[in-house]
């Protein structure tokens, strides 16, 4: 028998965008967005467009998604106005979206608090909302906000809520706890009270995790008939967070009870680039990924030398619950470095690089990366670095230039007008391959890091035209130590801007500015191998 189709809806970009101390900018959601699009996600809500400047420009133009549907949040319209005249729906009815989400009041509390109208005006809002979404061939969903504490409160009306958006045409009529405090037994009960009226295939769930149950009520409401998830990349979201994605995705494609039964977006292969994922967004939001996390933590598959070791070593299964490398993680035994190896030939791969597995320097290069490892690089969000660390083992980088020396000056002055402003000038010297002679590059910038950059790129010869429109375009730094002598991280991203291409490169120094150009100088190097720029 054919499986049935269960849907995955991300909305870390959205609802994850909510967290404390996250603040995506536009070329974050862009990167992100396309994580997410590889990973096999069915739909990417990108935000609520209108709402501010980020939104509204990322909803300008749509994303090259090879399988997922952009999808634009909102609201329904406000009692009282026509559709064509509430200007925040019709923002979102004018963005680039392929499908449209809108949240609308389930709980009658809510309906006389929040909104101070009738239940009826309000049903009436949200059938002309979907009704307006149609018009303009786009998928329509409801999120019905305060579903479950509603039922609780008044069931036939969060029942007629949910009811009139599917009588309209909402496509997914999604069940939200939004408070969190809905535990799983409840949530089985009511979704399957909610899908003896509206057909389980459109309904969807959205839960908070305020009981850290948030996975669990998603999975519950699957058994009771919803057939969309919604969820965040490592549960980001405000207060507790949401439905941890990186935990529900695996759980449906490795435990028999759903796999058997359902399929999603995600393929075995695809789910091998879930940790990568994962990791990607913490080091874009800069912070420490949590290392105990089911699945995709450094630790899920980690175990001390012993006992437990020494059973693994005969079998796996005898003390792990699926393969490690199902997710794309790795199994860390003391013991053994067997799994690292072919978590390296598999690195090898995604950069295009087909080596024997026998090669000897493949273990080298292991033994490179976690000694690399170990002195704080980070290569999972830094993919350039690590595939001119692996195309370096394997002699496959030429020397396209050296950086003789360096020297970065930062004065505090003021300027003509009288402004108090700080200045930074950086000196390079470089031997282009080839020369005799060095070149000596002199770059102004706002911080010392911007005038490295500026000076290193102004003239390196011969190759200087393959970094015409080379932009660096964000920085991020992470203390590793603490201290005066603190371990400092550096990530940069790259953009070409005659092609779009982006790429990562990371640097590790106890000196913020050394670590800083040896992340600039990768960036350069990778883009040089890339181009397969010519050696004299």
């Amino acid at each position: 028998m054919s499986k049935e189709r269960l849907y995955l809806y991300d909305t870390t970009l959205r609802d994850g965008a909510q967290t404390t101390g996250v603040d995506f900018s536009v070329e974050d959601k862009r990167r992100l967005a396309s994580v997410l699009d590889d990973l096999g996600v069915d739909y990417v809500e990108g935000g609520y467009p209108g709402a501010n400047v980020t939104d509204t420009e990322f909803f300008s133009v749509r994303p090259d998604f090879k399988r997922a549907r952009f999808t634009a949040f909102g609201m329904t319209k406000r009692a009282g106005r026509s559709v064509s005249n509430d200007a925040g729906l019709q923002q979102v009815l004018q963005s680039k979206a392929d499908s449209v989400c809108l949240v609308a009041k389930a709980w009658d509390y809510h309906v006389r608090v929040a909104l101070g109208i009738s239940n009826e005006e309000n049903l009436d809002s949200i059938a002309q909302s979907v009704k307006a979404i149609a018009e303009t061939q786009r998928e329509a969903m409801i999120d019905c906000e305060h579903f479950f504490d509603g039922y609780k409160s008044n069931r036939a009306y969060a029942l007629a809520v949910a009811k009139t958006a599917y009588d309209a045409g909402a496509r997914w009529i999604v069940l939200c706890d939004t408070n969190g405090g809905t535990l799983p037994h409840e949530v089985e009960r009511i979704v399957a009270d909610v899908a003896a009226i509206v057909p389980g295939t459109h309904l969807g769930i959205h839960t908070h995790n305020d009981t850290d149950n948030a996975v669990a009520n998603s999975l519950m409401a699957v058994r009771a008939g919803c057939r969309q998830i919604q969820g965040t990349l490592n549960g980001l979201g405000e207060r507790c967070g949401n439905a941890n994605l990186t935990s529900i995705i695996p759980t449906l494609l490795l435990k028999s009870e759903f796999a058997e039964r359902f399929e999603t977006g995600v393929t075995p292969d695809r789910l091998r680039t879930l940790t990568h994922a994962s990791r990607v967004l913490d080091e874009m939001l800069n912070r420490s990924p949590n290392r105990h996390a089911p699945y995709v933590g450094e630790s899920a598959f980690a175990t001390k030398a012993g006992i437990h070791a020494s059973a693994i070593m005969k079998d796996p299964e005898t003390y792990e619950h699926v393969a490690p490398e199902s997710v794309g993680n790795e199994r860390r035994l003391l013991v053994s470095q067997q799994a690292g190896k072919s978590n390296i030939i598999a690195a090898l791969e995604r950069v295009g690089m087909r080596i024997d597995k026998d090669d000897p320097r493949i273990s080298a290069l292991y033994d490179e990366v976690k000694a690399k490892e170990a002195q704080g690089y980070a290569y999972e969000a830094a993919e350039a670095s690590f595939e001119l660390l692996a195309r370096r083992a394997f002699g496959e980088v030429p020397r396209y230039f050296s950086v003789d020396s360096f020297r970065v000056m930062v004065e505090r002055r003021h300027n003509a007008v009288g402004e108090l402003v700080t200045v930074s000038e950086a000196t390079v010297k470089v031997f282009v391959n080839g020369d005799q002679e060095p070149v000596w590059s002199v770059g102004e910038g706002n911080g010392p890091v911007n005038a490295l950059d500026r000076a290193l790129r102004k003239d390196l010869g011969r190759y200087q035209r393959h970094l015409q429109g080379v932009e660096l375009v964000d920085y991020k730094v992470r203390i590793l130590t603490g201290g005066t002598e603190a371990v400092t991280r550096v990530l940069v991203e790259s953009l070409d801007t005659s092609s779009g291409q982006r790429w990562f490169t990371v640097g590790v120094s106890t000196n913020i500015i050394d670590a800083s150009f040896e992340a600039l100088l990768d960036s350069i190097n990778y883009k040089l191998v890339k181009d397969r720029a010519e050696v004299a």
